[in-house]
């Protein structure tokens, strides 16, 4: 389980985050990768350029290469991965006449070679996503991806028909179905208001409100996929538009709050329970990236202007003091 939004500051400028949430992490940290960093490509992509972008985001290595569950660049584009058991359908291998990308690689992939959503937007017409593993101990998790920056988002998805792009008008994505149907299930909630109800009348009987929020009454509370893209969605829309880099920096933390998974109510087939590992936030206004985890919730801060980024390998960053 995961939810991912986007939105924008008074100014224009993109915030973008995730919580991502499952039974156990994988020694996950904040990876910056150089623009000169000589990573390993799954296959042969002479369209690549020497020099990319520099990419930071949470993640781990793996015989230097950078794994990303969610990154950016320095030119605004963001993306983060989030679980798509069910529907996921890669190709087996690669395609003669596209430019191939794993799975694993697909969002470094994304903050490296692009600047905007347009240029992926073009790119994308000629990908195949492959589900080649980076090695034996490390299986290919299956996965649709949200993707943002200044003017918007898409959400891209492998599945039975080949390679999907959505134009996402509402900035957020979680998990299962896919996000078609997390769309269309939005007009199950149109009566939902965030004003206080008036005071009416049933027959003789005057009634008012106990209190505000009663008009949100109907919102799903459960922390399956649907329930928190239909949360997430209505506090990301509602929210008031900020225009510092606290205020926004705290609605994203805020926002994605209010579909946190809890330590002991979403149960595993295995016995396990998923919770919230950490929630991260991408500022493309100063080239920061945030996060907290379950375990510690004081935001951290990573500016990219305060990282190394001459190196020619992807190296864990260090926290601002």
């Amino acid at each position: 389980m995961c939810t991912g939004i986007r939105f924008t500051s008074k100014n224009g400028a993109m915030y973008f985050g995730r919580n991502l949430d499952w039974t156990q992490g994988y020694g996950e940290k904040v990876v910056v990768t150089p623009p000169a960093a000589n990573v390993p490509a799954a296959f042969e992509r002479p369209e690549d350029p020497e020099r990319g972008h520099a990419v930071i985001g949470m993640g781990i290595l793996v015989a230097g290469i950078p794994l990303y569950f969610d990154c950016a660049n320095e030119a605004g584009l963001a993306v983060a991965g989030l679980n798509f058991p069910q529907s996921a359908r890669y190709a087996t291998g690669a395609m003669d006449g596209t430019t191939n990308v794993a799975a694993y690689e697909f969002p470094y992939w994304v903050a490296r070679n692009f600047s905007t959503l347009d240029e992926l937007r073009t790119a994308l017409a000629h990908v195949t996503v492959v589900a080649k593993p980076v090695n034996e101990q490390l299986p290919v998790a299956n996965l649709h991806w949200l993707i943002g920056d200044g003017t918007g988002s898409l959400v891209v998805e492998c599945v039975d028909d080949g390679l999907r792009v959505w134009e996402n008008d509402v900035n957020v994505l979680t998990n299962e179905p896919d996000f078609g149907w997390h769309r269309q299930n939005l007009r199950n909630y149109l009566m939902l208001d965030e004003s206080l109800p008036a005071p009416t009348s049933w027959g003789q009987a005057a009634l008012k409100p106990f209190g505000s929020g009663v008009g949100v009454q109907g919102l799903p509370g459960d922390y399956g996929g649907p329930a928190r893209f239909v949360r997430a969605a209505f506090v990301n829309a509602h929210y008031p538009v900020q225009e510092g880099e606290k205020d926004n920096v705290t609605r994203m933390f805020r926002t994605l709050g209010a579909a946190a998974v809890p330590d002991g109510v979403a149960k595993m087939g295995d016995g396990a329970y998923e919770k919230t590992l950490y929630t991260s936030c991408f500022s493309a206004a100063t080239k920061t990236y945030y996060h907290a985890t379950y375990d510690d919730p004081a935001i951290r801060a990573y500016p990219l202007s305060a990282c190394d980024l001459s190196g020619s390998e992807p190296v864990f960053a260090t926290a601002a003091a």
